[in-house]
């Protein structure tokens, strides 16, 4: 097995990267030989040098997973959070021909491979609710439009980052009381291995920058809304509203109507809590937007690799 033989997949993001080999075929499932991970690869939370070292070895873990010499590859999709300016693109072009990474190369935004992963033909609505949050959608013939991604100043409603601080402002509320009693205290001071809330302060400001890190706390909420606190239930739900509108305004671009199209879901924080998924499309029912099937994409890469698979990824 050679390198030309094979065609590669990357799904990066602000937590890690993901990078997939596979048997070059135009039939089928992908044949997976090789898988590697890194840590996050978008520049936007770490910056470029960091990012394209993390692309690195991701790539370089999966040709030793493979047990293949890195070299040349038949094709290459990289489906990656925060390159989609031009000007990022030209770097990512600049570092994949350094490299020599592969004969034919595209590049495309991280929810692409979701929704190829996620609908029977490759079109649809996807959602995306991880550290960010935004919505993509595509027609059979190829029209798209994508709401949400804003970024976490301004935008990135529903996703892990904004349920976290939510939840992080209704313990300092409750706290103070300024607000209802919330588990939601005690629960984020388990978490952070600490005693008394006003330990919150220097523990949460120590990572403030590092919005995964952050992000990472929207469990709390999450389970918390599972154990019926009301404060948490009331986060989660403003977070579901705010993901349901992203996918009503693109199925509504699109001309979508309610029980017409296949919706892709993937992200810690919709894949990780059933109540909310279930939330999400009560939602989108009430606004007329409810989608024909709903599945679950744990494994986005998947879609990048079938991508790269096909003979205009390029």
């Amino acid at each position: 097995m050679q390198s030309d033989e094979l065609v590669l997949g990357i799904d990066g993001g602000a937590t890690k990267t993901v990078a997939w080999l596979a048997l070059r075929s135009g039939e089928g499932e992908p044949s997976i030989v090789g898988r590697g991970t890194a840590g996050p690869a978008n520049p936007q939370a770490i910056g470029f040098d960091e990012a394209l070292q993390n692309l690195d070895q991701a790539i370089a873990a999966a040709f030793e997973d493979a047990g293949v010499n890195p070299g040349t590859l038949a094709a290459a999709v990289l489906a990656l959070a925060g390159w989609d300016r031009e000007q990022n693109r030209q770097v990512l072009r600049r570092w994949a021909d350094q490299r020599r990474l592969a004969s034919r190369l595209r590049m495309v935004h991280d929810a692409l491979p979701v929704l190829v992963a996620g609908s029977p033909e490759g079109w649809g609505v996807a959602l995306i609710s991880g550290t960010g949050s935004f919505a993509f959608g595509q027609t059979p013939d190829g029209r798209s439009t994508r709401a949400g991604g804003w970024g976490y100043l301004f935008g990135d409603e529903g996703s892990g980052y904004a349920i976290a601080l939510a939840g992080l402002r209704a313990a300092a509320k409750s706290a103070d009381g300024r607000a209802p009693a919330t588990q939601l205290v005690d629960a984020l001071l388990r978490r952070l291995d600490l005693r008394e809330s006003p330990e919150l302060i220097p523990a949460v400001y120590r990572f403030a920058e590092d919005r995964a890190r952050i992000a990472s706390l929207a469990d709390v909420v999450t389970q918390a809304a599972d154990q019926g606190d009301a404060q948490a239930r009331a986060i989660l739900d403003e977070a579901t509203g705010e993901l349901a509108d992203m996918v009503a305004a693109v199925a509504r671009r699109l001309g979508f109507s309610g029980g017409t199209f296949p919706l892709a879901l993937t992200g810690g924080v919709l894949l990780g809590s059933e109540r909310l998924r279930r939330a999400l499309e009560a939602h989108l029912n009430s606004l007329g937007r409810g989608p024909a099937s709903v599945a679950c994409v744990r494994e986005p890469v998947a879609g990048a690799v079938r991508l790269a698979q096909c003979p205009d990824a390029g």
